[in-house]
């Protein structure tokens, strides 16, 4: 039996694009356990144990992606950890592992280790439960720059006396893209035409 499960935002496109996906893997409409609130770590979770509970040995938990399942990689390896001991499969990013198999008992100890990626993902998720609320409450105004205009500036003038990029992603706290973006922005302004007073 396939047995599918989602955390989602508060957002109605969410929880649909979720379901849609997890129909696709196979997982029947009747099977889908739904929580919502990707935020705190005390948020009770009735989908969760609706749909562990529905399990039995040699059935498959069926998640669009691990950030989907836990909210940090502690609860991860302890759902991963309990999945083994029933037997049970699970599925997410479209493959199935087994923990019968040597390739699956592998997987399935690696879910017990931190992931750079599951983290990435979790603050994404996080991100987007927090945008939301502010939208319902009528209060996103979009994400607040990182750097200030003080700061972009610094950062255009020291890429320019040729410090290095890794040396400014971690001066700066950026990823590379955030970095070019901001060199893209300070280039901009600089290059726009000012107006003149002169008559």
């Amino acid at each position: 039996m396939l047995i599918g499960y989602s955390r989602c935002s508060s957002s109605a496109d969410d929880e649909r694009g979720q379901r849609d996906q997890l129909r696709v893997l196979g997982v029947g409409s009747d099977s889908i356990h739904v929580d919502h609130g990707l935020t705190g770590t005390d948020r009770p979770r009735p989908g969760l144990t609706a749909a562990l509970s529905a399990l039995s040995a040699r059935d498959t938990l069926v998640v669009t992606s691990l950030d989907r399942l836990a909210r940090s990689v502690a609860d991860l390896s302890a759902i991963a950890s309990d999945l083994q001991a029933r037997d049970v499969l699970l599925t997410f990013d479209g493959t199935v592992h087994d923990p019968r198999e040597p390739i699956g008992r592998t997987v399935f100890a690696m879910l017990s280790t931190t992931f750079a990626e599951f983290e990435s993902g979790l603050i994404r998720l996080r991100t987007m439960e927090g945008n939301a609320r502010r939208r319902a409450a009528g209060g996103f105004a979009g994400r607040k720059p990182r750097l200030n205009p003080a700061q972009q500036s610094e950062l255009y003038d020291l890429h320019k006396a040729g410090h290095s990029v890794v040396e400014l992603t971690k001066r700066f706290n950026l990823s590379q893209p955030g970095l070019y973006k901001y060199l893209a922005r300070e280039k901009a302004r600089r290059n726009a035409p000012t107006s003149s007073t002169d008559h």
